[in-house]
């Protein structure tokens, strides 16, 4: 086999294994998510930040790691994050210490948008950025 043959054979496995540990590490993020927003109020788990903020970036987070995860899927990545979020926010109204609200809502669409639109743009332009970062390494002076 040639070199650049088989550059673009490892270029997909590492590929593959981004994708791999993405999707991984997004249905992880999805279950944390799940035990957050359904366990008792006494047992969630807080960041000492406002409850906005860690709503939006749990849920954005969780829609970046979906769609580097499933990039072929965008479509669908973006209705499982909408659909986790309205159902995970109906599901509080069954509990009874837990409320379901609007504001609460928007805020998790919007991370979720936002973190699928990220993932989407960093999957499309990843070979710019490579090359990119790629310049910026060779141009360092560090030694190391």
């Amino acid at each position: 086999m040639t070199i650049a043959v088989l550059c673009a054979v490892r270029r997909d496995k590492q590929s593959m294994n981004i994708k791999r540990t993405a999707g991984l590490l997004a249905w992880l993020i999805f279950a944390v998510i799940a035990y957050s927003t359904l366990s008792p109020l006494d047992l969630r788990p807080r960041m000492g930040t406002f409850v906005h903020v860690e709503r939006f970036g749990a849920f954005g987070l969780m829609g970046l790691l979906f769609a580097i995860g499933y990039s072929r899927r965008i479509v669908l990545v973006l209705c499982l994050v909408f659909a986790t979020a309205v159902g995970f926010e109906l599901l509080q109204m069954v509990l009874a210490d837990r409320h379901a609200r609007i504001e609460d809502l928007v805020v998790k669409l919007l991370g979720g948008a936002c973190g699928v639109a990220s993932g989407s743009i960093l999957i499309r332009y990843r070979s710019r950025l490579m090359q990119l970062l790629g310049q910026i390494n060779q141009n360092s002076k560090y030694q190391g």
